[in-house]
């Protein structure tokens, strides 16, 4: 008989950043299954660990952050050659899609408003990765 080796699929890395710990837990609880996760709680945080050579699938960030908000955070992404290319959706529990588009003036693949429904934030994920 034949051994069969059993592949081990390798899970996309989403960087999750948001200065919310209750947003933070919903995010880890829904998507920690399909997901390796790696949590920052503000742009700056993600910044420097991205900075140390990490690359991640995917970036879901907050809008509004201390230190360095989420249109900071995203405008740093873009303008860099190495993180430009890299997926980013925003989520944001106040503002408009009006003022977000003001604010961070370089393409993001989605804006989901707080409160989010999770079945529809991991159908985008699922796009977006695939």
């Amino acid at each position: 008989m034949l051994a069969v080796e059993k592949q081990t699929e390798t899970k996309k890395r989403i960087l999750l950043v948001d200065d919310e710990i209750a947003i933070l837990k919903l995010l880890e609880f829904i998507l920690k299954k399909d997901y390796e996760l790696v949590i920052k709680n503000n742009g700056f945080d993600a910044l420097t660990w991205l900075d140390s050579g990490n690359v991640p699938d995917l970036i879901i960030s907050d809008m509004e952050m201390p230190y360095f908000d989420g249109a900071e955070f995203v405008r740093s992404l873009k303008v860099s050659g190495y993180f430009r290319d890299v997926p980013v959706i925003v989520l944001s529990g106040s503002e408009t899609l009006e003022n977000i588009k003001n604010k961070i003036p370089y393409q993001i693949n989605d804006l989901i408003a707080k409160p989010f429904n999770p079945t529809i934030l991991k159908d985008k994920i699922k796009i977006i990765l695939n």
